[in-house]
């Protein structure tokens, strides 16, 4: 077998050790249930970002608020987080105001109820970003890991060889380098999507909050 044919990755992975062999398997099945998340995430977050648009011009179009809060309860499920924050907040609205003539405790209670939304709407954009966090951060040493014990099994059998030939040296050296490479090809995404995902959803809870408060001043004048 020719040092090319020795060199290529099929052989490398086939002839690698048991231990960089699993590295290697774990860090590809990281990598692929990370790109799937990442899909994931990125159909999400665009979703979000669609369904606050189009509430936003629905809301600010001066349309009636109970004629919103009913398209918003009838299809709570398809609702976007923003219209769902909406929805909480003036059910809560009109049920307290319904039942009590303090303005300040029936704003406060509407505000309660957006925030426990709004706090259940985060945790569901947010999930999964800490795994993604973590991929990225640990594969580079996993990746390192697969390439020392590499390195060391390369050198362990040139214990018994008299004169070492770069031929002898390359297909150890090169099978643990390939370790490393998988673990950065599972990082980089993994890395560059957390911190994309990160900053689009603070602007979407920013989105959110501002919401809350201008929503919760519109309340309070329609209390007077």
């Amino acid at each position: 077998m020719t040092l090319t044919e020795n060199l290529s990755i099929i052989s490398l992975v086939s002839q690698a050790s048991v231990l960089v062999q699993l590295v290697m398997a774990l860090l590809a099945g990281l990598s692929l249930v990370s790109w799937y998340w990442i899909f994931r995430k990125s159909f999400q977050i665009r979703s979000a970002r669609n369904k606050t648009n189009g509430f936003e011009r629905d809301f600010w179009s001066g349309g009636d608020l109970n004629g919103l809060f009913q398209s918003a309860a009838a299809a709570r499920h398809q609702t976007g987080g923003m219209e769902r924050i909406f929805e909480s907040g003036y059910r809560e609205f009109t049920k307290l105001r319904a039942k009590s003539h303090d303005h300040a405790a029936t704003i406060d209670g509407a505000r309660r109820a957006m925030r426990a939304t709004y706090q259940r709407e985060m945790d569901d954009l947010e999930a999964h970003l800490a795994f993604l966090a973590s991929v990225g951060s640990v594969s580079p040493y996993i990746g390192l890991l697969g390439t020392v014990w590499g390195i060391m099994n390369a050198f362990r059998g040139l214990s018994n060889v008299s004169s070492a030939t770069l031929a002898q040296v390359a297909p150890g050296i090169a099978e643990a380098l390939v370790a490393t490479a998988i673990g950065l090809f599972a990082a980089i995404p993994a890395v560059v999507a957390y911190n994309r995902f990160a900053h689009d959803i603070d602007r979407i809870g920013i989105r959110f909050e501002s919401f809350m408060e201008e929503f919760s001043n519109i309340l309070q004048r329609q209390l007077r």
